[in-house]
């Protein structure tokens, strides 16, 4: 089948012609006004043959006049990718031997170089890839734009948008001319621009009925002629909205909090690990006095703070509370919805967000009793916390009695909640106050940067005790420098898995740090210990630094020998112009250092049980694999706990689940941004805000860490494959402890999103390299190779 009326085209059959010419059909099919045409088949496309003849008959049915000639691939107008604009369109076609070129030419843009690149960025084989094409009968319009059934800039979905010019469409989604744009809501506009409110009304109804017909919002393509009839031309889903919130069914909007970049987790969280992650979470600050939902959008991890929004007690710490872990960006959009009257407190309170009762007045007790014993005795303080975190993991293995898939998911299903909770809790918790109350009591004896010196080089942290021991390994491994360097790091990892790569001693820093990894915190992740790929990259880049003086471990050295000179400095300073608060400040920044590196400690202890809990998870995945029910183990990483015990005692097939849950996270993987914030109706909260700019390109963000450093840009969104130059600036959406091993070698660290004493800026500073934070957009702003300064004081990056 060669060549097909439109009003044939169905939506099952996107492989003969194309995601445009099925959604055609499916206007057809529904009523709607489309102009008249056919469609050229992937199979002609496939035989490499145009069928001249087929064609011709097809025209001249049309009446042979003017046509327009479209691309329709098999990769199009998916709801995952659009293709907009990346393979032709060729308009006012007239004549058989215009018309037979003008396929060639959509025939020949499915291998341009930007459909190529589309196709890459969106994980699509080129090889399966077929080119259909659409002749339809041309409309010469008066206007044309495109509708979107949603609100593409703030993913509101009770809001549709237009844009609109005189002329073809083309104009538009070319982006040639300027525009009238309309924003549809439920007030009744006057005339204005080139559409009237009649257009607009019809347009709206127009829309609402495509998106209920197509079960999402739709991005339309349509044209109005000299007669003042409406045609449509295309309909495809919106590919770049952020998912909604789940439907509560209450009238008053919700307000949803990111909570997944605290832990550096802009990507999404597989199944397994979002039913683990939102029970320990919501436990962890119910453990701290606040009650919040922990709810799935998109893969990601979002508190419901609508409660502690309408809370008239909650509401007025809320935005502070948000500075330790989320930073300045949470803070403006808390700032914004407080302000929004739908959010305005509710008498009485909502009896859940403050917090209130007798299990708050506990938590309260206890944590005065910890943090002021912490603060009173910090080393007895870390040395109970050390032997907590000892304890923690010894008790996290698994006994070795567990034979079956269904003793091991008792295993976890009964895991207990740890009663060395309170060891690590406190001390850590004393040690960030102590590090963030000095920035108010000495305002204007000292600058923020200079507390940032003191805060520098800071001991028993964790994560800085790993990168070292990296380090050490690197400098150990040089008599296997060129092997390190010039072997991929997938590679040398499975040889090291086979046994067949030279002792470097990666063995033993495996048995102490093996249970860690990007994105840790979820348990569908691979550990370091069964993919220490990320581990040999790091290496690597040690192995590029040259210079003794940029070791980390010299770095670090000095950055403890400025913190503890400007600590003296600045107590000194303190005491001779507030005496009372000068004493205070320097009491809190002494145990600041003693207690502040800490901070790592509690995520790096809770990883034990998680590590058992998948290697658990694993061998009940291989046993599921072993029946058939799993295509393979991990895919066990897919499903939740209760639809694994489901599958172990054979109550279902889980298999058509985890295929379906893949493809979703396949394709929240590629998604590059994730809104610090969403209300209910689906606004980004952020793109709402008043626009903020310094007026000369100049990036701003939030100083996290003190100092001037200009070189070379190094975008990275995967630490397991990034080549960080010693020198580079690393410049990335987020970060967590996964990521630090590349800031040995980085001369300067630049984030989108965070908070001062969050993981990536802490270890920034105790390196002693210039940090800017919550800078939107910077991984698409800023390219790879492009010389920029970072000015960690100030805040700001300078691309030159």
């Amino acid at each position: 089948m060669h060549v097909i009326a439109l009003s044939e085209a169905t939506a099952d059959m996107v492989d003969l012609v194309g995601g445009k010419a099925a959604g055609l059909g499916e206007l057809i099919r529904r009523g709607e006004r489309v102009p008249e045409g056919f469609c050229v088949t992937t199979e002609a496309h496939r035989l490499g043959v145009i069928p001249t003849a087929e064609v011709v008959a097809a025209y001249e049915r049309l009446g042979a006049g003017l046509v327009a000639v479209r691309s329709s691939a098999t990769a199009e107008d998916l709801p995952e990718a659009s293709f907009a604009g990346q393979q032709d369109t060729i308009l006012n076609v007239t004549g058989t031997e215009e018309l037979i070129a003008a396929i060639g030419k959509c025939w020949a843009s499915l291998h341009t170089d930007r459909a190529t690149a589309y196709r890459d960025a969106h994980q699509i084989d080129h090889r399966v890839v077929r080119m259909a094409v659409v002749v339809q009968r041309m409309i010469t319009p008066t206007v044309a734009g495109v509708l979107f059934t949603a609100n593409p800039l703030t993913g509101r979905r009770d809001e549709m948008a237009v844009d609109a010019a005189a002329g073809l469409g083309a104009i538009v989604v070319d982006g040639a001319a300027t525009v009238d744009h309309y924003v549809l809501d439920d007030v009744t506009r006057d005339d204005t621009g080139c559409l009237t409110s009649a257009h607009l009304a019809d347009l709206r109804e127009t829309g609402a009925r495509l998106q209920a017909h197509f079960g999402c919002p739709q991005d339309v393509e349509w044209a109005i002629d000299a007669d003042g009839v409406r045609w449509l031309l295309q309909s495809r889903p919106i590919t770049s909205l952020f998912p909604l919130p789940p439907d509560t069914g209450k009238p008053l909007p919700r307000v949803y909090l990111e909570f997944g970049h605290v832990q550096g987790m802009l990507q999404p969280v597989t199944p397994m690990g979002m039913s683990t992650l939102r029970t320990q979470i919501a436990a962890m600050l119910a453990a701290l006095g606040v009650r919040v939902e922990i709810v799935d959008i998109g893969g990601r991890l979002y508190g419901d703070l609508t409660d502690l929004a309408r809370d008239p007690s909650a509401r007025k710490r809320l935005v502070k509370l948000l500075a330790v872990d989320f930073g300045p960006r949470a803070q403006a959009v808390m700032q914004h919805v407080l302000a929004d009257p739908r959010f305005a407190p509710t008498r009485g309170g909502t009896g859940r967000g403050g917090g209130h009762g007798a299990a708050s007045l506990r938590t309260a007790g206890r944590a005065v009793v910890g943090v002021v014993r912490a603060l009173a005795r910090p080393d007895t303080a870390r040395i109970r916390m050390f032997e907590a975190i000892e304890q923690m993991r010894v008790r996290s293995a698994a006994p070795a009695d567990l034979r079956s898939a269904a003793d091991r998911l008792r295993f976890v299903q009964a895991r207990d909640t740890d009663d060395s909770a309170d060891a690590i809790m406190w001390p850590i918790v004393a040690g960030m106050l102590a590090a963030a109350l000095p920035t108010s009591l000495l305002k204007g004896v000292a600058t923020p940067d200079e507390i940032h010196t003191v805060l520098g080089g800071m001991p028993h942290n964790v994560t800085i005790d790993m990168d070292l021991a990296l380090w050490r390994l690197a400098q150990g491994a040089q008599d296997h420098r060129q092997l390190l360097l010039d072997t991929p790091p997938a590679e040398l990892a499975a040889r090291y898995l086979r046994g067949t790569l030279p002792d470097i001693g990666m063995a033993a820093f495996l048995d102490v740090y093996g249970h860690r990894g990007a994105a840790e915190v979820d348990l569908g992740v691979p550990r370091w210990e069964e993919d220490p790929a990320p581990v040999f990259a790091a290496v690597a880049n040690y192995l590029r630094v040259t210079d003794p003086q940029q070791g980390p471990d010299q770095r670090f050295q000095r950055a403890a020998t400025a913190a503890e000179a400007a600590l003296a400095e600045l107590v000194a300073r303190a005491r001779r112009r507030r005496p009372v608060r000068g004493r205070v400040a320097g009491f809190l920044l002494r145990r600041a250092r003693s207690l502040a590196g800490l901070r790592e400690a509690g995520k790096f202890a809770g990883l034990y049980p998680l590590r058992e809990t998948r290697r658990q998870l694993l061998l009940i995945g291989a046993d599921l694999h072993g029946t058939g029910l799993l295509d393979q183990p991990d895919d066990i990483m897919f499903l939740t706990l209760d639809e694994v015990h489901a599958a172990v005692h054979q109550e279902v097939d889980p298999r058509g689940t985890v295929a379906s849950r893949r493809e979703v996270h396949r394709r929240e993987l590629r998604r590059r941004t994730v809104p610090v914030a969403l209300l209910s109706d689906g606004t980004d909260v952020e793109t709402v805000l008043p626009a903020v700019s310094t007026g000369d390109g100049t990036l701003t963000g939030v100083g996290a860490s003190a100092g001037r450093v200009t070189g070379p840009a190094r975008v990275v969104h995967d630490p397991a494959t990034a080549r960080v130059e010693p020198g580079d600036v690393l410049v990335t959406a987020t970060t967590d402890p996964g990521w630090t091993p590349l800031f040995l070698t980085a001369a300067a660290l630049v984030t989108e999103t965070g908070a001062i004493m969050a993981h990536g800026p802490t270890v920034a500073r105790e390196y002693g390299i210039p940090a800017v934070i919550c800078v939107p957009d910077a991984t698409r702003t800023i390219s790879t190779g492009q010389l920029i300064t970072v000015d960690g004081g100030a805040g700001t990056i300078t691309i030159h």
